[in-house]
C-alpha cells in the first residue's frame, strides 16, 4: 500500500496548557499516537483534554514533569508503523490495528481497554440510505458498497465477515471502494453514491443527528479499543498509566474518552478480531 504520510503534532504539558511550568525542567516527554478515523479536528478535540489530564496525573505519580506530544497519522498503516517502530510511546488503536501491530512486534502491551457500560463489546453497523428498498444483507448482491480504511476493524474486517456470512463476497457486489474515515462512508451512502457501507454506531448516530439520510441494515459485535504501550515504554510509566486509567473515581474528563472508564485487557480479548481478519481473506 502506498503511504501518504501526514501527521498532526500537539504538545500537551502537564496542567493547563497556557500556564507556566511548575517544575524547573521537563523530565519525561512521551509521544501519543493514533490515526484519524474521523475528521482530524474531531480527533484533536477528543484526545486533547484527556492527554492533558493524563500528563498532570503522571506528573503527580512519577514525581517528574511529564509532557505528552500527540501525533495523528492520516492512515491506519502509518499509525501502526509508528507504534511498532517505537516512534510513539503509547497509542489508542482500533482492535484490528492492535492485532496487526502485535503480529509485527509481539512486545507491544495493552495498557487498558475502554469500557462500554462495563463491557468489552460494542456495535458496528452496515447502513443503507433511509429510503433504500434493501432490507437484508442478502439484498446487497449486485449492489455497491463503501468500506472504511483497508485496515479498519469495523470498516473492513468485521463488515466483510458479516457479508460472507450472508453469502456475499466481492464477486457478488457491483463495485466497492475503501473511503478511509467512517464519516465519509456514512455521508457517501446518504448521498446515494453507494448502496451500503460500514461504520461505527457512534458515527452513524452523529451523522443522523446532522441530517444524513441513512438507516441501519445490520449490526454486529466489535471489541472495545485498546490503549497500547510500545515495546520500549518504561515499566514504571506503564504502571503509572494503568493506575490513572483504572482509578475508581473517573473524572468527567476521562469519560470524554471512555464513557464508562477502562478495563483490564488481555490479548485473548481480541481473538474475535483475529478470526474476522482471517475470514475476510475469502472476501
Amino acid at each position: 500500500m502506498h503511504l501518504r504520510v501526514w501527521a498532526l503534532v500537539l504538545l500537551l504539558a502537564a496542567g493547563p496548557l497556557a500556564a507556566a511550568p511548575t517544575m524547573a525542567r521537563e523530565d519525561i516527554t512521551l509521544t501519543f499516537g493514533t490515526y484519524a478515523a474521523d475528521k482530524p479536528t474531531e480527533t484533536v478535540r477528543q484526545y486533547h483534554p484527556f492527554l492533558s489530564f493524563l500528563a498532570d496525573r503522571l506528573t503527580e505519580r512519577l514525581g517528574k514533569t511529564v509532557t505528552i506530544k500527540m501525533v495523528i497519522a492520516k492512515e491506519y498503516e502509518e499509525g501502526i508503523r509508528q507504534l511498532t517502530a517505537g516512534e510513539v510511546d503509547f497509542a489508542r488503536f482500533g482492535p484490528a490495528s492492535y492485532v496487526i501491530a502485535k503480529s509485527i512486534n509481539p512486545l507491544i502491551q495493552i495498557v487498558a481497554m475502554e469500557s462500554k457500560g462495563g463491557q468489552k463489546r460494542f456495535k458496528g453497523v452496515i447502513v443503507v440510505h433511509r429510503d433504500s428498498p434493501i432490507r437484508s444483507l442478502e439484498d446487497l448482491s449486485g449492489q455497491s458498497f463503501a468500506f472504511g480504511d483497508e485496515l479498519s476493524t469495523i470498516g473492513r474486517y468485521l463488515a466483510q465477515a458479516e457479508l460472507l456470512e450472508a453469502g456475499i463476497s466481492s464477486a457478488d457486489l457491483k463495485n466497492f471502494d475503501y473511503l478511509g474515515r467512517h464519516d465519509l462512508v456514512g455521508v457517501a451512502v446518504g448521498a446515494g453514491k453507494y448502496s451500503a457501507g460500514a461504520l461505527k454506531e457512534s458515527t452513524f448516530k452523529t451523522l443522523v443527528a446532522n441530517g444524513v439520510e441513512i438507516r441501519v441494515l445490520a449490526s454486529f459485535d466489535n471489541v472495545t479499543k485498546p490503549w497500547l504501550a510500545s515495546a520500549d515504554l518504561a515499566p514504571s510509566i506503564l504502571q503509572a498509566m494503568r493506575d490513572v486509567m483504572f482509578a475508581s473515581q473517573n473524572e468527567e474528563i476521562v469519560r470524554r474518552i471512555s464513557k464508562n472508564g477502562f478495563l483490564v485487557g488481555e490479548d485473548a480479548d481480541y481473538d474475535l478480531i483475529r478470526s474476522a481478519i482471517d475470514r475476510s481473506r475469502r472476501f
